[in-house]
């Protein structure tokens, strides 16, 4: 679970959470709700450990795994469908060790990288990939497109992917209907309702809420 408690975090004079506690369970769904600049993402800064608090403390499970949506992207020559597997990390650092260990034709750690694939059924990646792709309205003819024909908005909703992708334990979200139209909002909220760790949602519209929070 994530425990606050007694935090305090300032920027120069001005105070922006103050003896605030709180705990959130696992697999919980929270939405924080608030005007630009009281705070929220700068909670969210904390969670990832850019920051630190100035006083009080928080503590965060040191095995879970975080994803949130990258604010840039690099106008790469990757197709939108490959870049959106990077964020599957557990599956693009045991790819690597294949090709490695198929380099220097070691039997035993391609049988055991195998059985690795397998218990996170590796295989489906690509298929998951198009599936949030055409969620957030990319197209088949869209998926091999490279991300640098993309404009920004499109690029945004392909690192949405990315995070939604990663086999992550904690999910971080900031704002995550932006560029988004009615249908992937829609498909958006569904998707996240059924989604098993914890959610962490940060919004400036009161309409916009975590979803079975």
């Amino acid at each position: 679970m994530i425990v606050f408690s007694s935090l305090q975090i300032r920027r120069g004079v001005r105070v922006l959470l103050d003896n605030a506690s709180a705990t959130i369970n696992p697999g919980q769904k929270v939405g924080l709700v608030g005007k630009n600049g009281c705070g929220k993402s700068t909670l969210l800064a904390l969670l990832k450990n850019e920051i630190s608090a100035d006083a009080g403390s928080f503590t965060l499970p040191g095995t879970w795994q975080l994803a949130w949506v990258n604010q840039e992207t690099p106008a790469l020559p990757q197709p939108a469908i490959e870049y959106v597997i990077d964020g599957d990390r557990e599956y693009r650092q045991l790819e690597a060790q294949l090709n490695d260990a198929n380099e220097r034709n070691d039997g035993h750690a391609i049988a055991s990288i195998h059985g690795k694939l397998d218990a996170i059924d590796a295989w489906t990646v690509r298929s998951r990939a198009a599936s949030l792709l055409h969620g957030l309205g990319y197209s088949n003819d869209q998926l091999e497109r490279p991300v640098s024909d993309c404009s920004g908005g499109w690029r945004m909703r392909l690192n949405l992917a990315q995070a939604l992708i990663c086999r992550s334990d904690l999910l971080l979200l900031d704002e995550p209907t932006n560029h988004l139209d009615l249908d992937a909002v829609i498909w958006l909220e569904k998707w996240l309702k059924s989604y098993p760790g914890t959610l962490s949602l940060l919004s400036h519209e009161r309409g916009v809420r975590a979803p079975g929070g």
